[in-house]
This record gives C-alpha cells, structure tokens and sequence, in this order.
C-alpha cells in the first residue's frame, strides 16, 4: 500500500492562501510575494 505524502519539499512554491493575522487582517501570501521572497511560519496550539 502507497501514502501520498502532502508534505512540501524543499523549493516547493507553496500554493496561493489568505489568511487572517493576528489583528484579523486578511493576509494574502501572493501580496508578501509581490514585496520579496517570504517565510511561512505556522504554530500549533498558539493563543
């Protein structure tokens, strides 16, 4: 039996997203692009 990994490997463009920040302002991951290379940081079980 085969798993297909939904795991990104490294290089992999990340898909477009829009998100919600800490102040509830939509965050659009083609916009941060659009100003330069940008990181991804996502914490689990953060309040």
């Amino acid at each position: 039996m085969s798993v297909k990994s939904r795991t990104a490997t490294v290089g992999q463009p990340a898909p477009d997203f829009t998100l919600a920040d800490q102040h509830r302002t939509p965050f659009h991951l083609t916009e941060a692009l659009g100003a330069g290379p940008a990181v991804l940081v996502f914490l689990r079980g953060f309040a």
